[in-house]
């Protein structure tokens, strides 16, 4: 079934780093609405105690999830000193070159594990 693709990363905040890593993601935030029409969501959460994020986003299909890398894809370096990526998750097809990019980003940002997972049963409206 060719659609919609979830990303999910998790990452350990930098101790003492909170602050920077939140004026980080609005600028991030900002790049991606701007430049990502196809994108359907993007959202950022911290635990209970402000120690860890996780990012998702919905993408409408690959292509998107490729525009993704393309344009958020430089920005990433800019969380080496803020995060440990800790896992990236995909459910969806992801093209190869994206997982490629997700293995590179995964490597920079604190070698986290990489999974896509292939859809198996269910329905979209």
């Amino acid at each position: 079934m060719s659609g919609p693709i979830v990303y999910v990363d998790r990452s350990e905040v930098v101790q003492g780093r909170l602050d920077d890593l939140t004026d980080r993601m609005k600028d991030l935030v900002e790049l991606i609405e701007s430049n990502e029409p196809r994108l359907l969501a993007y959202a950022a959460y911290l635990d209970k105690d402000r120690s860890e994020i996780s990012v998702i986003h919905v993408h409408r299909d690959a292509a998107s999830l490729v525009a993704h890398f393309q344009v958020a894809g430089p920005a990433f370096r800019n969380f080496v000193d803020l995060v440990r990526l800790k896992s990236i998750d995909v459910y969806g097809e992801a093209p190869d070159e994206v997982v490629d990019q997700l293995r590179a980003k995964a490597r920079l940002l604190g070698d986290a594990t990489v999974a896509v997972h292939a859809f198996h049963a269910g329905f979209l409206r």
